[in-house]
């Protein structure tokens, strides 16, 4: 099939822009990347319909099938969501959660130690945002209420350690989907330097936004700074306020909640919230070298770590890696004797919570693959040189991506549009550049999620504290900007010597002055809010 080629045109940026236009005014992920699909697909066929129908069946049948067989890779990761949405209700049902929580009660002995309790939780759950959100804020809420710290400060630590731990994790949700994507682009650029796996933990160091989100976190807890509208609510929690269950969580956090209403059992133990976590992630990691050592052998090479990593089968592994940890997940729930129906109705449930992860990760290879055929990148290269210097590409995509991520509420959509946008970006200017400027994406992607008042993670770490969803997007807001600033230093910096430890030591050194900055504006003093 002959395509139009659109590389030295306007046209080129219609589908993406479409898409991005009308998931700002729509807030709709799937029906803006599926109008993107739709009109990249008539231009590339001069508006045939019939071979538009054509492109868009053979786009769609090479999801699911490639050189004549299953496409293993995208399956298995869309497998693996399936098993990890599964893992996360039984974890749910067995009552490990509770069991945790009612632990951890009797052990923490201060109002740091308590923060720390949940920003440490929110580290190692980081199998998925969502099951972190809801599971460290139905174990941690019990004990920061009883050192009477803020639901808005539990949100803030529940959002700044859901996704951008689930972003530097390839054993993740997230990992696994961002694996997909730049696999795709390295492909259709040529780059034979990286695996996928290798690529994402090279990018990993770079995602300043993700690093420095969490660094925040553990120094606003241990130092207990409180800024802006957090400080009113920490004073006022202090008083013994805003403690209330009722009236409190957004009606749409409730929606987005209800499929995963499940009956905790009431004879849950601590290890059965551990065990299994700890199994997914050391088989996950297992399997990986495994798999790895598998390719070297083939190849005749010898063993050794990273190239084990680098030539791992990463699908393949998640999907092993997975089942082991839904094993581990099951057998308390059998031990408990729960009935044979609820488990059932439990897995369906698991498995249902991840159906809109995958049709997103769906249309965003679907979209990916449009966008590479219209060459966006490719045209937008051309208004980019003598232009805009490539050195501040990294940064200028990080602020991009921040701004749609914030209009559309979605980090997942906004990884599916703008990835590609800056691989092409990257492969017609200056290709040494290609990492930093998906760096710059995902962070900027994470910035943008974490701010966005319609945003699933922000709105179900209201629903994990229990605080008014509104009061949660205020109080976090400052903390997110600072970070985001410290970024934008370091994308900086990094575009413009090609240096990692350049450009880290110039964000830890923005990092150092923010935090100065706000040990000064935490002792300002502020009257305690009163809420009915």
């Amino acid at each position: 099939m002959n395509l139009v080629d659109y590389s030295h045109s306007l046209v080129s940026i219609i589908p993406p822009v479409v898409a991005l236009v009308l998931a700002i005014l729509s807030r709709r992920v799937l029906l803006s990347l599926g109008a993107g699909i739709l009109l990249g697909a008539l231009y590339l066929n001069d508006f045939s319909f019939n071979h538009s129908a054509s492109y868009l069946g053979g786009t769609i049948k090479g999801l699911f099938i490639s050189d004549g067989g299953v496409n293993t890779w995208n399956m298995s990761i869309v497998l693996f969501l399936i098993i990890l949405g599964m893992m996360t209700a039984l974890l749910t049902l067995s009552g490990g959660t509770r069991a945790f929580a009612e632990w951890a009660q009797t052990k923490i002995k201060s109002k740091r130690g308590a923060k720390l309790l949940a920003a440490f939780l929110g580290v190692f759950i980081f199998v998925d945002d969502y099951f972190n959100s809801l599971a460290v804020g139905s174990i941690s809420r019990p004990v920061t209420d009883r050192f009477y710290i803020s639901r808005s400060k539990l949100a803030y630590i529940l959002d700044s350690t859901a996704a951008p731990m689930c972003v530097l994790m390839p054993a993740s949700s997230w990992g696994a989907y961002i694996i997909t994507l730049i696999g795709g682009i390295l492909v259709t650029h040529g780059v034979t330097e990286y695996t996928p796996l290798s690529a994402f933990l090279t990018l990993a160091p770079m995602n300043f936004y993700a690093i420095f989100a969490l660094a925040m976190v553990f120094v606003v807890s241990w130092f207990q700074w409180d800024i802006g509208p957090m400080k009113k609510h920490e004073m006022a929690a202090m008083h013994g306020r805003g403690f209330d269950e009722g009236g409190d969580v957004d009606e749409q956090a409730k929606d987005l909640t209800e499929e995963l209403e499940i009956t905790e059992s009431e004879k849950g133990k601590v290890g059965d919230l551990v065990w299994p976590i700890i199994i997914l992630i050391a088989a996950t990691f297992f399997f990986m070298i495994f798999t790895g050592y598998q390719a070297l052998a083939a190849d005749g090479k010898s063993f050794a770590i990273l190239g084990a990593f680098e030539n791992t089968d990463v699908g393949k592994s998640l999907c092993l890696g997975g089942l082991f940890g839904l094993v581990a997940a099951i057998i308390p729930v059998f031990r408990q004797r729960i009935v044979f129906k609820e488990i059932a109705r439990t897995l369906w449930i698991g498995a249902k919570s991840m159906f809109g992860a995958i049709l997103i990760l769906l249309f965003a290879w679907a979209i990916g693959s449009v966008i590479g055929d219209m060459n966006t990148g490719r045209y937008l290269s051309t208004l980019v040189q003598g232009n805009i210097s490539p050195m501040l590409l990294p940064m200028i995509l990080f602020i991009l991506s921040g701004a749609m991520a914030f209009s559309t509420g979605t980090s997942w959509g906004t990884f599916g549009i703008m990835l590609p946008i800056a691989g092409d970006l990257a492969g017609a200017t200056d290709i040494a550049l290609m990492l930093p400027m998906l760096a710059g994406v995902l962070a900027g992607s994470v910035f943008g999620d974490h701010c966005s008042p319609i945003s699933d993670t922000t709105i179900l770490s209201s629903t994990g504290a229990r605080c008014h969803h509104i009061d949660h997007v205020a109080t976090q807001l400052p903390y997110a900007m600072s970070v985001a600033f410290v970024s934008m230093i370091g994308y900086l910096v990094l575009g413009m010597t090609d240096s990692l430890p350049v450009a880290f030591i110039a964000a830890i050194t923005t990092f150092i002055m923010v935090c100065v900055f706000f040990a000064w504006l935490s002792r300002r003093t502020y009257q305690p809010i009163v809420k009915s």
